[in-house]
């Protein structure tokens, strides 16, 4: 099919005698690569130059002449951003643009569901292509590397497995709507505090073993269609455009096809954005920290600079038409793609799989029995018998506050967000309409009443001081059945917040004094916790009853609520360690983090000390060496309302060779009284390696739902790449013949079971 586009160019002699005064056809019945060559011959200089950088906050031009689109990119990666005005940050005021929120991607990874994975980025497609978005800015795959990382809410966690395994589904389930992906930030962006300036040191085995293989994996096995550029440093170059980064190991050696896409304001050079693999430059003078030139596109280093350079005969059009080409080939994969299905906005189906993503996700982490009333046994407080109680308390401002707003570039314009004190009042209602619920605030962190435009929903605003709060709480506690309180981290500057870390590990504002003097009259507590991230727990042997709930968007109360009073079996596993303390952590046992200021100049030089040994890796060494209790909550870990038992470990054989796989099996039985889902973990430990390997590492897991009573046979496989380590020697990977040990478990500290083999 061909498509007719007449092109009516008047004494413009620089414009090729193909592209004057005729028609324009671009053969549909051609491969994309052949179209590409076609259109890039007609382009003009001035044509080439324009698609690639921005013309607007979020759009760069197409070529209208001969026919391409504007394209269109949008802030995720947990719904579509709103719009905002051409050329600011505030919001254009529009009455179409809200969303779906989904779970925060701690949560997604959290339900260790690659299915659900897949979902999220089908829903998240079908949003961006109703409102006209081509590309999503996410995911986000940075390593957890601190827990004081202000980003960390919207990555994957601390396992570069786990991580590739959730980011590929999820960015095929985009891609499959002919939306891209632009999987970010592309690399080694693992904290916020000083962003722009933090050169990172790492050696070659943790940049490849740790930092690099959800991004290697979003390439060539989820096929993205665009890449992300972060906004620090590594060898001393940007990388947004930085030599080794893009030229080298993004392009060269994993064979990246697609675009690279500077962060907002993540280019700094002209000659380096041209030498060194940027594509497309978006946000330089208007990076949403500064404000510089009004319009300032032209000014943009991948612009008018540019442009100059080539004219004057200091550039051919060489590296110019290899950037086009990488445009031109993600417009015929997004805009120019004819056969896009259509998009959706805020349907039925988008607010069910954001229910189940949260529901999924949210980990059990303490259930311990309490006494009952009236001589009544001892029974695990979770999940609440509501048809039995009379009087439950809602205490902590997360209850009443959106944590869909604010955050920094994630903030969203959502259609609805259930708060988590209006689900528990909803649902307990309808379970059991006798028994009142109550709402204490017990503390005041955020008054902030609106971000970019969106108002957060229910006023925050307090008069009160802390000891009047505080009375309010114990007071209405010591009538109560039950208090849950709702706590943790909120999207504010130096908590869960894009461009700041957390000044503190510690829980902020006055909530755990306000929970130490609610225990005081009534112990029946259970925690919720709001957050993407850990904390220290001072009173962790004193409550009861512990629960991670994340921020999970616009179904959040719905999802917290159906845990809680046991419609929902929790099945969430932690994607990450929750240290006790920050010197649990290696990135701050080894003081690495946050770097050091060069004298004289405004960069900070950022050594990763700890190497390849981040979160478990680093806790399971501190462990064999004596040196340190395990972690408040490992790695991987989640309770249920079940409980399950694992058989005994075969394999399909005991020797591998390098060609071959070797499949495990075990039986799995849910030994409770209620259906459930467990998470079957497979790490792997090298016996006698010639360097310094991780005690294990994650390899392979599976989540099996079962009923009560039932048995099913899980299997887990695994091949060379399992056994592998980076030889920064070779620069390749490498397996070393010898004896492994399979350990298969269901968290990083709990391992029932292990399997020798050989590998040759």
């Amino acid at each position: 099919m061909k498509h007719l586009i007449f092109a009516f160019v008047m004494g413009c002699s620089s414009i090729p005698l193909q592209a004057q005064h005729i028609p324009v056809y671009l053969d549909e019945s051609k491969g994309i690569e052949q179209r590409i060559d076609d259109a890039l011959a007609r382009m003009t200089l001035d044509e080439k130059i324009a698609v690639i950088h921005a013309q607007s906050k979020f759009s760069s031009p197409g070529v209208k002449r001969l026919g391409f689109p504007d394209l269109w990119t949008d802030d995720g990666p947990h719904g579509v951003r709103p719009d905002v005005l051409w050329d600011e940050w505030e919001q254009a005021g529009q009455t179409n643009d809200s969303c779906v929120a989904f779970p925060a991607l701690t949560c997604l990874t959290a339900t260790w569901n690659p299915d659900l994975a897949r979902l999220y980025g089908e829903s998240l497609g079908e949003e961006a292509l109703y409102r006209n978005k081509n590309v999503m800015l996410g995911p986000g795959v940075n390593i957890y590397r601190t827990p004081l990382g202000g980003r960390n809410f919207e990555y994957m966690g601390e396992d570069p497995y786990l991580t590739s395994r959730m980011v590929v589904p999820y960015v095929q389930g985009l891609q499959s709507k002919g939306v891209a992906a632009c999987v970010k930030h592309y690399a080694l962006n693992n904290d916020e505090e000083y962003r722009h300036q933090v050169n990172v040191i790492v050696n070659d085995r943790a940049l490849h073993e740790i930092y690099l293989p959800a991004f290697k994996a979003a390439v060539q096995e989820g096929g993205a269609w665009a890449i992300m550029g972060a906004y620090n440093l590594y060898q001393n170059q940007h990388n947004c455009h930085n030599a080794t980064m893009l030229n080298q190991i993004l392009k060269k050696d994993w064979g990246f096809d697609g675009v690279v896409i500077s962060d907002w304001g993540g280019c700094h050079n002209t000659i380096e954005a041209i030498e060194n693999g940027l594509d497309l430059e978006f946000g330089t003078w208007t990076n949403g920290l500064t404000m510089g030139k009004t319009n300032a596109y032209d000014s943009y280093f991948l612009a008018d600079a540019y442009k100059q350079l080539i004219r004057e005969g200091k550039y051919t059009t060489k590296e110019l038409d290899e950037k086009v080409r990488r445009v031109l080939r993600l417009f015929f994969r997004t805009t120019m793609n004819r056969h896009r299905p259509h998009g959706f906005l805020c349907s039925e189906s988008h607010y069910e799989a954001a229910l189940k993503i949260a529901q999924e996700g949210i980990v059990l982490l303490k259930n311990d029995k309490v006494k009952g009333n009236k001589g009544e046994k001892a029974t695990p407080l979770l999940p609440l018998n509501v048809q039995k109680t009379k009087r439950i308390l809602v205490v902590g401002e997360n209850a009443i506050k959106m944590m869909t707003v604010g955050g920094g570039s994630s903030s969203l314009k959502a259609q609805h967000e259930t708060l988590p004190l209006d689900g528990i009042c909803q649902w307990v209602s309808a379970k059991a309409p006798n028994c009142q619920v109550d709402y204490a605030r017990g503390y005041v962190g955020d008054t902030i009443q609106s971000y970019n435009g969106v108002t957060v929903g229910r006023s925050l605003y307090e008069t009160r001081t802390q000891a009047e709060l505080t009375a309010e709480a114990v007071e209405k506690a010591r009538q109560a059945d039950v208090v849950i309180f709702i706590g943790g981290l909120n999207k504010s500057d130096h908590q869960d917040c894009e461009g700041h870390d957390r000044k503190s590990y510690d829980l902020p504002y006055a909530q755990n004094d306000v929970i130490e003097a609610i225990l005081k009259v009534n112990p029946r507590l259970v925690y919720v916790n709001i957050s993407g991230n850990g904390a220290t727990l001072p009173w962790v042997k004193k409550v009861p009853a512990i629960v991670q709930a994340w921020f999970i968007g616009s179904k959040a109360g719905e999802a917290i609520a159906s845990v809680l009073v046991g419609d929902v079996n929790p099945s969430g596993k932690l994607p990450f360690t929750w240290y006790a303390s920050l010197d649990q952590c290696g990135a701050h046992a080894t003081n690495s983090y946050p770097g050091t200021w060069r004298e004289g100049h405004q960069i900070i030089d950022e050594e990763y000390k700890e190497g390849i040994f981040v979160g478990y890796r680093w806790t399971d060494r501190l462990a064999r060496n004596r040196k340190n209790q395990g972690p408040l909550f490992p790695f991987g870990y989640g309770l249920s309302y079940t409980s399950f038992k694992l058989g005994n470990i075969t394999a399909d054989k005991n020797t591998m060779t390098a060609d071959e796989k070797l499949t495990f099996t075990i039986p799995v039985t849910n030994t409770g009284s209620r259906a459930g889902a467990e998470t079957i973990q497979l790490y792997i430990h090298d016996k006698q390696a010639s360097v310094e390997r991780p005690l294990k590492e994650l390899k392979a897991f599976r989540k099996v739902y079962l009923q009560p009573g039932e048995t099913q046979q899980v299997s887990l496989t695994i091949d060379k790449s399992a056994l592998s380590f980076y030889n920064d020697q070779t620069g390749a990977w490498m397996a070393e013949a010898g004896d492994f040990e399979a350990l298969i478990g269901t968290s990083s500290n709990h391992i029932v079971g292990s399997y020798v083999f050989k590998f040759k």
